[in-house]
C-alpha cells in the first residue's frame, strides 16, 4: 500500500492547520489512486507529529510513504529537522519504504503557479 504524508510546520494558529489538513483532503481527492493513503502531519506545534504521522500511515497498512515537505526554501527544517524526524519513525518501523520527496520550493510549476496567482 502506497501512502503520502505532506510534512508541514505547524503553527499555534488552528485555522493555518486547518488549512494543511484541507489541502490534504484535496490532494487525497485528486491523487486518482496514485496513493492509497494521503495524510499530514507536523513538524512542530501540532500534532500529529512526523514520527507519529508516519507510524499512523503504517497502522493503516502503508508499506511504502512518500514524505513531502510543504516548505518553500531548503532551511534547517528542509536539511537537518525533517530529516531527523522521519529518521526517528524509521527506526520505530524498519520494515517501511520511506522517501522523503523534494521540498515544494524546487517545484518546477511554481513560477507558473505564481504568475497564475499574480494574474495578467
Amino acid at each position: 500500500m502506497n501512502a503520502l504524508l505532506i510534512i508541514a510546520h505547524g503553527s499555534r494558529r488552528t485555522q493555518s492547520n486547518e488549512e494543511i489538513r484541507q489541502l490534504t483532503a484535496t490532494v487525497a481527492q485528486h491523487s486518482h489512486n496514485k496513493f492509497d493513503l494521503v495524510d499530514c502531519a507536523f513538524l512542530e506545534l501540532c500534532e500529529p507529529y512526523i514520527p507519529d504521522g508516519i507510524a499512523n500511515l503504517a497502522e493503516k497498512g502503508a508499506k511504502h510513504i512518500k514524505v513531502l515537505p510543504y516548505f518553500l526554501a531548503k532551511g534547517t527544517h528542509v536539511a537537518d529537522d525533517v530529516p531527523a524526524e522521519v529518521e526517528k519513525a524509521i527506526q520505530s518501523n524498519p520494515d517501511l519504504s520511506v522517501e522523503i520527496l523534494p521540498y515544494l520550493g524546487t517545484s518546477g510549476e511554481l513560477p507558473a503557479l505564481l504568475l497564475s496567482i499574480a494574474g495578467d
